[in-house]
């Protein structure tokens, strides 16, 4: 008997990988089994994102969902890693090796730019150590300021697939599209039609096993800035099916800024979504100028730890709140210290982020902001990530209480 294109997309999802879904099935009731969480204290809707679980041992959907409920979170901003994975199980679809879209560590399935949270080092790593400052009386290592954790946050997990291709970019001499090879190019082009098969029924699937568990996904990290109109539709179409409310990515800088920034803020009104950009030590009172400016579509989604270890500039992550608090589709948490203070990523309530007052002023002013947990700091010997998220949740509902 032959199908029809349509008909064998039909097939392909009417048959899913028995062992993913056998998986799928025993991690679920055991989630539900857990009872249903409930994560909002004084109004404010507490969340986390994915990269918060890095450093545990599975990655996939069915994983983070229950790391999230034994966490005791009941919101999640989740990365596109395990929402493409999920669709793979999903429709048995196998990548070719060296594909060219679905970078490990890139776009919606790691942080940004592939670099660890803290960003680039700082000039003031090579400065004397005299000059570096001190953290309760000890100095700052030289070399450990402007490293975000310290050199103490895992690497994201690896073969972090993503959702989308590599941008398209104008052929380079003697090579494919945007210098890639006839293999790359191939492969992308598998990846293409494999995306332009799917069927959104199954991100409605993962959506209802995520809410039935009792988590609703608020924001998916899945933008790539310079995807082509085909690829930005797909990003925007999975978000809004899962639920999301605002897609995220990391904030763009450079000549061609403005340009993106309208034309993908445009883009997530269309889907009457925002697409929300963060921050690492960049973060100041003005860093979102040119995003707020460009579309009414673009938001931010601020890391507040990585104000604080930024110097603070402009104003503190307080001042940022009061003003652009109708400009934010979400913020991040972490406990960071100032420069002057070694910059250090440290548990919460030993750092100088104000996540108290943060939360408190969001409460306060009954503001629908949801608080994302980034756990980033060293796991205590005898821990593990979902303990420690765990301990932040626990900080949170002490601090609104």
């Amino acid at each position: 008997m032959e199908y029809t294109r349509r008909e064998l997309g039909i097939l392909a999802l009417a048959v899913p990988c028995a062992a993913a879904l056998g998986r799928s099935r025993t991690l679920f009731a055991e989630s539900v089994q857990a009872g249903k969480p409930n994560s909002r204290f004084g109004g404010v809707q507490v969340g986390v994102i994915t990269y918060s679980y890095r450093s545990m041992p599975d990655q996939s959907a069915e994983a983070i969902l229950k790391y999230t409920v034994d966490s005791g979170i009941s919101a999640i901003e989740l990365m596109g890693g395990p929402v493409t994975q999920y669709a793979q199980a999903r429709t048995g679809f196998t990548p070719s090796t060296g594909r060219g879209g679905g970078r490990a560590g890139g776009g919606g399935g790691g942080r940004g730019g592939g670099r660890g949270e803290g960003g680039a080092p700082s000039v003031a790593a090579a400065e004397p150590a005299a000059s570096l400052g001190s953290w309760n009386g000890q100095p700052c290592a030289p070399g450990r300021r402007g490293g975000g954790g310290g050199g103490n946050a895992p690497a994201p997990a690896a073969g972090a697939a993503t959702l989308t291709v590599a941008p398209t970019a104008p052929p380079a001499v003697g090579a494919g599209r945007g210098g890639q090879s006839p293999e790359q190019l191939a492969a992308a082009d598998e990846q293409r039609k494999w995306r332009q098969s799917l069927s959104m029924d199954v991100f409605k699937d993962l959506r209802k096993m995520y809410n039935d568990a009792g988590v609703t996904i608020y924001a998916v990290k899945n933008l790539q800035m310079n995807a082509s109109d085909e690829d930005l539709e797909f990003q925007f179409t999975v978000a809004r099916t899962l639920g999301a409310t605002h897609v995220t990515a990391e904030l763009p800088a450079g000549s061609s800024a403005a340009a993106t920034l309208k034309r993908v803020g445009d883009w997530a009104l269309k889907h009457q979504m925002y697409a929300a950009y963060h921050t690492h030590t960049q973060g100041s009172m003005t860093a979102f100028d040119e995003a707020f400016a460009a579309s009414k579509g673009n938001k931010a989604n601020v890391d507040f730890g990585h104000f604080v270890a930024g110097g603070n500039q402009g104003g503190t992550p307080l001042d940022f709140l009061n003003k652009f608090h109708d400009r934010i589709a979400s913020f991040h948490l972490k406990d960071r210290t100032l420069p002057e203070h070694c910059e250090l990523n440290l548990p919460w309530g030993q750092g100088e982020t104000p996540i108290k007052d943060l939360l408190r002023l969001v409460s306060k002013n009954r503001w629908l902001i949801p608080a994302t947990i980034e756990q980033e700091y060293s796991i205590p010997q005898g821990s593990d990530a979902v303990q420690e998220v765990r301990k932040c949740v626990e900080y949170c509902r002490a601090a609104l209480a």
